[in-house]
């Protein structure tokens, strides 16, 4: 793609210290202008800590950075800001009470005379970077009525402001739906074509083909290689990735029939989101939930657990009816709910490992006068921290400190050793890098052969299809349709029923 003088960005043998740890040993890294250069590597790999130097957050204690053919050191923010060097992190920095133009210009306000603030000025000029975007957006919006797609727009507008040439973009789309997901990658192609690099940060597998030109992969904190997107299988990339090969292939459907039906549902109702839904799963089934943002997944998760009141609607488990009103009802019949939102409804995170474990379990480990039996907790823990290959110092290490895929384990440790018959897992691999998705893949599979009841909620397509004996697809609420799994399914035909507003249900497959 040229020469060296050619580049935006040149970063050879970078190295990077912090105590007792050697994030990152001689790694390189460039970008040609026009490129979207994709940046992968699992969690921990030193994606992160290599932008941070190239965005002046970190110094590096060696090696060289080259911007434009220039050897240059930013030591703050700023001064890799005015190096044209724009930074998006995947927590977005933005004040929800000012204005679009407020947020992009903070600081930076036209001001007339006696320092009044220009408004007029402001909102033109926010006005002029929307109309480089192609971008209809109000400069005088309320950040806050925004949403999450909109609000990154004003992010890249923002580090369009200082005339960035480089756009560092982190996790950009893990919070968008398909839809938004397409309009950023309009704006990324509009910036692309007007010479901007684009260093693209992502977990999701399936962008890599749609969006980038060139995608380098690092391994605990090295350098591993430098791949053009559309000549490299997903599976090298993943392969470089991790170290090993991943088994992508969906699962072997197995031959259900004459199982016992463990979980029905029948005519659930609750208030606009959820329209008689009804289904029914096997043991030793997995069933996927498919549907876009706001189809009522997760609604239909949390009414059957008992965390939000249905109207109307029979549960039935291994075949009798069960009233659950609360979660504790939902537990007491075997059922037990992985959030979307672990860190936040399914573990507590300033607690230590073998405590989050034992947390819905704690009745079972009470003895008389209320004493908890400490030995039997850490017995039970460290049981589950071997069968789950939970990666952790110690059982009394703290949860917050592990890795989201290890949490994620965590979670479901705390579930197996209540003994749930029913396990409901909502986005279970949201946040979590390519390598553990797999080891969390496998462990559901595991579980299904062991006789569990599963149901997976996601909104990643790829890994509904990876993971399920059937699919049910949801659209506004209501149940559209449910496809067999295997190969006999495509990404085509859950969109169709994911897309369908009809309410009445058409159903394929088995085991209504």
């Amino acid at each position: 793609m040229g020469e060296t003088m050619d580049k935006l960005v040149d970063m050879t043998g970078i190295d990077k210290h912090f105590p007792g740890v050697h994030a990152l040993k001689s790694v390189q890294f460039d970008l040609f202008p026009g490129e979207v250069h994709a940046l992968m590597g699992e969690n921990g790999a030193g994606k992160s800590t290599l932008m941070k130097i190239l965005s002046g957050i970190y110094q590096r204690d060696g090696g060289d950075l080259v911007i434009e053919g220039k050897s240059v050191n930013p030591t703050t923010p700023r001064e890799a800001q005015n190096l044209g060097i724009g930074i998006i992190h995947q927590e977005l920095s933005l004040m929800n009470d000012l204005t679009v133009a407020q947020n992009i210009f903070i600081g930076r306000e036209p001001r007339k005379s006696f320092g009044r603030l220009d408004e007029a000025a402001l909102n033109a000029q926010t006005a002029g970077i929307f109309a480089t975007m192609n971008l209809a957006l109000d400069p005088r919006a309320l950040v806050g009525s925004l949403t999450i797609a909109k609000q990154q727009m004003v992010e890249i507008a923002k580090a369009l402001s200082y005339r960035s040439k480089v756009l560092v973009m982190d996790e950009p789309t893990a919070a968008l739906n398909d839809a938004e997901i397409a309009e950023l990658f309009v704006i990324i192609r509009r910036l692309k074509a007007e010479g901007v690099g684009i260093v693209y940060i992502s977990h999701k597998m399936d962008e890599l083909k749609q969006i980038a030109d060139r995608v380098t992969v690092m391994r605990d904190g090295e350098y591993v290689g430098t791949v053009d997107a559309a000549d490299t299988p997903i599976s090298r990339i993943i392969a470089m990735m991790v170290g090993r090969e991943v088994n992508e292939d969906p699962l072997i459907v197995p031959d259900l029939d004459g199982a016992e039906v463990s979980l029905q549902v029948a005519g659930l109702n609750r208030g606009k989101v959820l329209h008689d839904v009804s289904f029914s799963v096997q043991k030793g089934e997995i069933l996927g939930f498919a549907g876009l943002m706001g189809a009522g997944r997760t609604e239909v998760a949390r009414a059957i657990f008992g965390a939000d009141p249905k109207d109307s609607g029979e549960v039935r488990v291994h075949g009798k009816p069960v009233s659950i009103k609360s979660p504790k009802d939902a537990v007491r019949a075997g059922i037990g709910y992985l959030s979307e939102d672990r860190k936040h409804f399914g573990l507590a995170t300033g607690m230590n490992v073998r405590d989050n474990i034992a947390l819905a379990s704690m009745d079972l480990f009470t003895g008389a006068g209320g004493v908890l039996n400490d030995n039997e907790i850490g017995t039970a823990a460290n049981s589950y921290i071997t069968q789950l290959g939970i990666r952790t110092p110690s059982d009394i290490q703290e949860v917050r400190l592990l890795s989201g895929g290890n949490q994620q384990k965590v979670v479901i440790a705390k579930w197996l050793l209540r003994d749930c018959d029913i396990l409901i897992f909502d986005e279970p691999t949201r946040g979590i890098d390519v390598g553990a998705k797999s080891e969390i893949y496998k462990l559901l599979e595991d579980l299904a052969e062991q006789g569990k009841t599963i149901i997976v909620i996601s909104s990643e397509l790829p890994e509904i299809m990876r993971l399920s004996h059937r699919i049910a697809v949801m659209c506004e609420g209501r149940l559209t349709g449910i496809l067999p799994g295997g190969k006999d399914t495509t990404q085509e035909d859950i969109m169709h029923l994911a897309t369908q507003r009809a309410a009445a249900m058409q159903v394929t497959g088995t085991a209504q």
